[in-house]
């Protein structure tokens, strides 16, 4: 084995990042939505008009499954997408109304988690926390690189 087990930080990583998504789930689950879903209604309230690669971007997913969420969230009428006046391309997506409510019922919950997060660490903490994440991120991208 190349490193010990007490050295590998990828796990407390991946349990952080479970109980984070597991806790998210069934906090917006009672609005009807996924955490996608929701990430992506969250995403549109702060950048109305964005384009579905963006919002791919923005939500940390592929744009094929951003085409899939884009489209159960139209189909239940929480968004609504029309051609970009300059670019007839490019779909511009914006919340409906009922958009709105669902995102702000899942809101109201999924606040709860991040609340109870932010409550453990002070400013200074959170802001480490942070740069340490960052940090993380960065290392695993070199690291692919020299795969």
């Amino acid at each position: 084995m190349g490193m010990p087990a007490d050295e590998r930080l990828g796990l407390d990583i991946k349990r952080a990042e479970q109980a984070l998504i597991a806790a998210k789930q069934a906090a917006v689950r009672p609005a009807g939505l996924t955490v996608p879903q929701y990430a992506t209604l969250f995403a549109l309230a702060d950048s109305p008009g964005i384009s579905g690669a963006a919002l791919a971007r923005a939500c940390l997913v592929t744009p094929q499954a951003m085409t899939v969420v884009l489209k159960n969230l139209e189909e239940r009428g929480f968004i609504e997408r029309s051609p970009h006046p300059w670019h007839r391309n490019i779909l511009e997506t914006r919340l409906t109304e009922t958009g709105r409510a669902a995102l702000k019922a899942a809101d109201e919950r999924a606040v709860v988690i991040e609340r109870a997060i932010a409550g453990e660490f002070n400013a200074l903490e959170r802001k480490q926390l942070r740069g340490l994440l960052t940090r993380c991120a960065e290392a695993i991208a070199r690291a692919t690189q020299e795969l």
